[in-house]
């Protein structure tokens, strides 16, 4: 262990630290904590490149009021001050947990450890996933994880006892830490590809797109041409103002369910009948 560590505070609205924490996820495999109204990365390499990378894809976003502080600090524990910081989420019959605690025998348990993956289930559209799956996923349907990052969507499927599951991302290091996670958690999938939902080769009858509004606007199509007839689409990752774009993307499809969270929205879609 080295004698000094390095340290970026990030200073936002407490509504999106979970959000701005997902996307440092998906750049660095640095231990995150959350505090409030700040993000905190800790890493014993220099955090520059990440707080220069991290600002250029915030500028891109309606996020502002955002401030950066990057320190050296002499080492300490923080190791074990970031697992204490952790929690465990109850999100419909599930139980999301760090591997340092111990499962619950009344839920489904599935196991994260938030260091070393893109999401923990404390995100409120990670959440409001799950309780959509709780609800609506029945063990005989085959189900793709659109932008699986962590796969905690596609655990949590496959862990209910879905019949198959397929997951993928246009980031390596998703499917990366999709795998990994799948591992941790003593379970398989089918398929994993790096790309998106257009590589797909089947239809299914639950797909979850668990991304950002315009990304879903722009493969609405794609989305809807590998559900099948009745199937159900769980869209999410939708901040309130861009809702409209969205539910005019899938129109065409009956809206089943709707859940609002922290100003974030989920959805739920029927694909109709041909004809019916």
């Amino acid at each position: 262990m080295n004698n000094e560590y390095f340290e970026l505070t990030i200073t936002t609205d407490e509504k999106y630290a979970d959000f701005i924490s997902d996307i440092i996820c998906g750049i660095s495999d640095d231990g995150i904590e959350i505090d409030k109204e700040k993000i905190i990365v800790r890493s014993e390499n220099d955090l520059s490149l990440l707080s220069e990378q991290l600002k250029e894809i915030l500028n891109d976003t309606e996020l502002k009021n955002l401030t950066f502080k990057l320190e050296k600090k002499e080492n300490s524990d923080w190791v074990e001050a970031y697992k204490n910081s952790i929690t465990p989420i109850d999100a419909g019959e599930f139980y999301i947990h760090p591997s340092w605690y111990e499962s619950l025998n009344d839920k489904i348990n599935i196991t994260i450890d938030p260091a070393l993956a893109f999401g923990s289930g404390h995100h409120a559209t990670t959440f409001s996933c799950l309780n959509m799956i709780s609800k609506y996923l029945k063990p005989e349907f085959s189900v793709i994880d659109v932008g699986c990052g962590s796969g905690i969507l596609a655990l949590a499927a496959k862990k209910k006892g879905a019949l198959s599951v397929d997951l993928c991302d246009t980031d390596i290091q998703a499917t990366s830490s999709a795998k990994e996670n799948f591992t941790l958690n003593h379970e398989t999938f089918d398929d994993i590809w790096e790309g998106s939902v257009g590589m797909a080769k089947k239809e299914y009858d639950f797909v979850l797109a668990n991304i950002i509004a315009d990304v879903l606007v722009m493969i609405s199509n794609d989305l809807k041409k590998v559900t099948k007839e009745n199937g159900l689409i769980v869209l999410s990752g939708i901040l309130d103002k861009k809702l409209d774009l969205v539910t005019d993307a899938f129109k065409d499809l009956t809206l089943l369910d709707k859940i609002l969270k922290d100003e974030w929205v989920t959805l739920v879609y029927k694909k109709k009948e041909i004809n019916g």
